[in-house]
């Protein structure tokens, strides 16, 4: 369901995604978080990341101007402190190197690698939330979809070509039963 040209908030924030019949949650489990990090993992980082999930998703909705059920109930203040707090969980700090007789930098990190992956998609979503790009910044709004993507194409209106798909199908049964 995810799309991995998103950048890694928007990918965050997709881990909930719905089906014809329900929504899913990819992060219920410390299984589901470690397959998206690809690091280890245990029950508070779990937790750390869902709190972030859901102040990125909070922040997505209010610079979408999303009206979407599923992002009515967004607390800004603390969407804001939840992200500042994430960015905050494992301090960074240029290192120089030396390979082959050049310098070249390096960057060194504290915290766990749950905690570096936490504040580098905080720091990352801070970029996109302020950044020039904040206002390619979208809402799928194809029936039942409560992802968010980048609009990466002047013609790109939905997440993905299904979601297309199903509001082109929707639109042509409208037009066909009328």
């Amino acid at each position: 369901m995810l799309t991995p040209d998103e950048p890694r908030p928007v990918l965050l924030m997709n881990t909930i995604w719905a089906s014809r019949s329900r929504l899913h949650d990819d992060l219920t489990a410390v299984a589901g978080l470690r397959d998206f990090l690809g690091v280890p993992v245990d029950e508070d980082d779990l937790v750390a990341f869902r709190a972030l999930r859901q102040a990125l998703r909070d922040l997505a909705g209010v610079l979408t101007e999303d009206t979407r059920a599923i992002a009515q109930d967004r607390d800004l203040g603390r969407a804001v402190a939840e992200v500042n707090r994430a960015a905050k969980s494992a301090r960074r700090w240029p290192q120089l190197t030396v390979e082959s007789g050049k310098l070249l930098q390096h960057n060194e990190s504290e915290g766990s690698p749950a905690d570096r992956e936490r504040a580098s998609i905080a720091a990352e979503a801070i970029a996109l939330f302020t950044g020039e790009d904040r206002v390619l910044l979208r809402a799928c709004h194809a029936p039942g979809c409560v992802l968010y993507f980048v609009k990466d194409h002047p013609r790109r209106e939905w997440c993905s070509p299904s979601c297309g798909n199903r509001v082109r199908a929707a639109r042509h049964y409208r037009r066909n039963r009328e």
